[in-house]
């Protein structure tokens, strides 16, 4: 089950620090040949959260950005 957020991330404001693998493995990963950001899930569990919120404000380049995943409307019809 996912989580109530969404995760995207700039390689190009990425410097590879690797905060965001440390804090949220399940979420993010390296890329072998450049050390930059790997997204493995934009819809990431709701037990990682909180870890990848924690990654966005330890991430010193600015390259990781959530926000609420919307809420789908219920249809009026039975």
């Amino acid at each position: 089950m996912s989580g109530a957020v969404r995760v995207w991330v700039d390689r190009d404001r990425c410097c590879g620090a690797g905060n965001c693998v440390v804090t949220a493995p399940e979420v993010f990963d390296q890329d072998d040949a450049d050390g930059l950001v790997l997204l493995r899930r934009a819809d990431p569990p709701a037990d990682a959260v909180d870890r990848v919120r924690l990654a966005v404000e330890l991430c010193p380049a600015g390259a990781i950005s959530v926000a609420p995943r919307p809420v789908p409307e219920r249809s009026s019809t039975p």
